[in-house]
């Protein structure tokens, strides 16, 4: 079967799929919000603003408005709501708001991020930290500020209020079924130290009580586990269809074939199987809890 039978082709663009392979994180992208910038300015002077008469007007220092148009900074959806209102943009602002929120995270991860946003179903196996989607604020950046080579701030910045924004599906209609196992060492590993660690198991405990959602426990006395080839996850799109997502080291790569998937997620399933129930799973989560 062919990648365009697959719908899996350019990873932008009307109709984009994710695309298939490994892709670099590398430096990320700035084209989106450059070109925005760009359009933004434009209008500003076309109105016979400065940048602190406008910023008065949408609510922004002049320094913040500098930063998007200069495309240093992706502006909040708000923003780019009110701009294109006070500039009477007719839309030419809106029209870039979707690209502009695929464009906060880092190149590897936009294709994810789009499908995750439109999954019917999620299913997730973790080996090393939490799922991005489960994270607080703070585990997530205490997570980016280890990375090496080491993250800017405003990257850092960015990319915690992009994960946040991703924790909307668990409030969307009609509600995804999300499924979640992760190992017990990650529960225990106090990334970012213990006041951290406390916040992200009482995350987890909330999000375990959400009806569409299971998080089960791999503990450490399994003496059998079909996980042992790593992390990944199972995305199912309306109309039944489904694709892999792995990530190491900076590099994402998506399965399509239709073999390959079905075995991921009968693989899924055992792993599933193997762990705790999510019943046991939040008691467990409960009782780490209550060690820190």
């Amino acid at each position: 079967m062919t990648q365009d039978e697959m719908g899996v082709g350019a990873s932008t663009g009307e109709g984009a799929q994710p695309s298939p392979g490994t892709q670099p994180e590398g430096k990320p992208e700035n084209g989106v919000a450059v070109a925005f910038g760009k359009q933004l300015k434009l209008l500003r002077l076309r109105a016979g603003l400065d940048r602190a008469e406008f910023g008065k007007l949408v609510g922004y220092a002049a320094q913040s408005v500098a930063s998007f148009e200069q495309g240093r900074r992706i502006p909040q959806p708000e923003f780019v709501d009110k701009a294109d209102r006070v500039l009477d943009a007719g839309g030419l602002l809106i029209v870039l708001k979707e690209e502009l929120a695929r464009s906060q995270y880092p190149a590897f991860f936009r294709d994810m991020a789009r499908l995750e946003a439109e999954a019917v179903e999620l299913c997730a196996y973790d080996t090393h930290m939490v799922k991005g989607l489960l994270q607080t604020e703070e585990y997530t950046r205490a997570v980016l500020a280890m990375r090496r080579p080491l993250l800017d701030e405003d990257t850092i910045e960015q990319r915690v209020s992009a994960r946040m924004a991703r924790q909307e599906i668990f409030s969307r209609w009609p509600a995804p079924l999300l499924s979640f196992v992760v190992e017990e060492p990650v529960l225990r590993r106090p990334l970012g130290g213990r006041a951290v660690l406390r916040g992200q198991l009482t995350q987890l405990l909330k999000f375990g009580r959400f009806r569409n959602v299971e998080i089960q426990v791999m503990p450490l006395d399994r003496d059998d586990n079909a996980g042992v080839d790593g992390a990944f996850t199972v995305v199912t799109r309306k109309g039944g269809e489904q694709l892999v997502y792995t990530e190491a080291q900076g590099r994402s790569n998506w399965l399509s074939d239709r073999d390959e998937t079905r075995l991921a997620a009968a693989r899924y399933g055992i792993i599933r199987s193997q762990a705790l129930t999510p019943r046991e799973s939040l008691g467990f989560i409960e009782k780490l809890l209550g060690e820190l």
